[in-house]
């Protein structure tokens, strides 16, 4: 398969291209370095309609690439991996915070049960009452 060539009268031709070979390599400068049109279309800083539209064989050049590639950037599968670490550095903050959560409302029966002995100790219960705690439930 031959590629098709950039004109010297069109820009946005020779951009696509350009963003294309980068996007392949791996090295992308604008986009996330997804295999995608609107990823081309970001990483050539073109409106994604002139490869819908007017430039419908490179649109399709590229498609046929990707699929002859039959493989991931190492720049998108870095951010994939990185957002794999960012989802289980998400889980094990709530984890902790639930834990915490829990951990307070042991504290808060505590002193509310060390308030009322006191009171009942030194003759002031009469006004004394125990108040539930509740805290908001945390949803992601």
């Amino acid at each position: 398969m031959t590629a098709p060539r950039p004109t010297d009268a069109d820009p946005i031709r020779a951009a696509i291209l350009a963003a294309m070979d980068r996007l392949l390599a791996g090295t992308p400068l604008r986009s996330s370095g997804r295999l995608s049109v609107s990823q081309l279309a970001i990483e050539a800083d073109v409106k994604r309609w002139h490869l819908t539209h007017q430039h419908v064989d490179l649109k399709e050049h590229f498609q046929a690439r990707v699929k002859a590639q039959d493989s991931t950037p190492e720049a998108f599968s870095r951010k994939l991996s990185e957002h794999e670490q960012l989802k289980k550095k998400y889980a094990d903050l709530r984890q902790h915070c639930a834990d915490l959560e829990e951990r307070l409302q042991v504290y808060a029966t505590a002193i509310n049960l060390l308030t009322l002995e006191n009171a009942a100790l030194t003759g002031r219960d009469a006004g004394a009452r125990v108040l539930p705690i509740r805290r908001p439930e945390i949803t992601s």
